[in-house]
């Protein structure tokens, strides 16, 4: 592939997940006002979250399987794209909970084909020089998710409603939905046909290590889209901030996120993923402690919020890279790896809202750092079964 191949197939994957950073940023943001267009509590509304996950799931198995089939993998991204933007559009015009609920299961479809098929191409347009890549790529979606709640507040702030901020995010989507359905070159797998021929042979052998990065993937999806959609809710319900500094928290929560997956870009080539976990573990488990201790200040809560996006920001890609440095990733493997992504998108944020609901907000961030902790534990539980895994690799060759 020529470097201006690849220079574009970047950009296009990138888009991809600016659109992806889209659709999660308004969410949080638009709870309360889609909880009053349907007649629902903030309990029942969190069902959201549930049913577009359980989407999420079905078109990230979809996705892996359709990757390793079909040559054009750019036009099963365009129309996967062209598919989200039109349910993002779709979303504030739903008059009941049970509407919303199907157009958040449909709209789950393609976003969890979009999240597979985005990391598995970008991984086969690198190969082993992807490290850096996949932080830009998840960058791309913090700048998304940043813009989102930003362009909420202003067109709240203009007189608009949240309806109009929805429809500039969906029309935005369809833009690049064109972009990559004319893109060329789809890249494939080295190892294309051997991965298609033995499927089940090659998911044997590295099965404990794709296990353990689902997992990782789980408990740190739970606690990104936890606090990313439901600390508006809670900076409104400890009466802590109006609906627009509501909103603007939430910005900064993915401004901060976003810088930090632009740092650790240079970072991935500096510094070795587990050195990079490590720090970002630390400094989000302090700052979400920092903010259990002190619920009422206005000012912890800001450094917090700033604090906790900036250190998260990096552990996504930081993981799946090093599962990538360890094992070949076929579109199928990364699926399944990808598949706790969109379990962790269920379980954690419909969880936060039950208990928002009955307990209190206060217990956000307690759950948020429930989930962060055990996520670090899994984390050094990776990097053992890695070794293992290297080991046996190695002993194998030398036999």
């Amino acid at each position: 592939m020529t470097t201006n191949g690849k220079l574009y197939n970047t950009a296009g994957y990138y888009l991809l997940f600016i659109s992806l950073g889209f659709g999660l940023g308004i969410t949080g943001p638009a709870l309360p006002s889609l909880a009053q267009q349907t007649g629902s509590t903030l309990g029942a509304i969190g069902s959201m979250f549930l049913v577009s996950a359980l989407g999420g799931i079905l078109g990230t198995v979809l996705g892996g399987r359709i990757l390793d089939r079909v040559p054009r993998g750019h036009l099963v991204l365009g129309l996967a794209q062209l598919i989200s933007a039109a349910m993002l559009a779709a979303i504030p015009l739903a008059g009941s909970l049970p509407a919303l609920l199907v157009i958040s299961f449909c709209g789950g479809l393609p976003v969890g084909l979009i999240n597979t098929g985005a990391n598995t191409l970008l991984m086969w347009t690198h190969d082993q020089k992807a490290g850096p890549f996949i932080n830009g790529l998840h960058f791309a979606f913090g700048l998304g998710a940043f813009l989102a709640p930003t362009i909420f507040a202003q067109v709240i702030g203009l007189g608009g409603t949240y309806q109009y901020a929805y429809w500039i995010l969906a029309g935005l989507g369809a833009l690049i939905a064109l972009y990559l359905l004319f893109l060329p070159g789809s890249p494939k797998h080295k190892d294309h046909h051997q991965s298609e021929a033995q499927p089940q042979k090659s998911l044997r052998g590295v099965l404990p290590l794709v296990i353990v990065a689902l997992l990782f993937l789980f408990f740190y999806v739970g606690s990104e889209i936890t606090y990313g959609n439901w600390i508006y809710t809670y900076a409104i319900s400890l009466n802590l901030a109006d609906a627009t500094g509501a909103a603007y928290l939430t910005s900064a929560f993915w401004l901060s996120f976003t810088i930090g997956r632009a740092i650790s870009i240079p970072a991935a080539v500096r510094f070795n993923p587990a050195q990079i976990l490590a720090v970002a573990f630390v400094g989000g488990l302090g700052s979400l402690a920092l903010m259990i201790l002190a619920p009422n200040s206005i000012n912890i809560l800001w450094a917090a919020t700033l604090a906790v996006g900036f250190f998260m920001a990096p552990i996504w890609a930081t993981g799946y890279n090093l599962a990538g440095q360890s094992i070949a990733l076929t579109a199928t493997i990364s699926s399944i790896i990808i598949l706790g992504d969109s379990f962790g998108a269920v379980a954690l944020p419909w969880v936060t809202g039950q208990a928002i609901e009955h307990f209190g907000a206060q217990t956000m961030p307690r759950l948020v750092f429930a989930s962060l902790t055990i996520n670090a534990l899994i984390f050094v539980i990776m990097l053992l079964q890695r070794q293992k895994h290297l080991q046996t690799a190695r002993a194998g060759e030398g036999a």
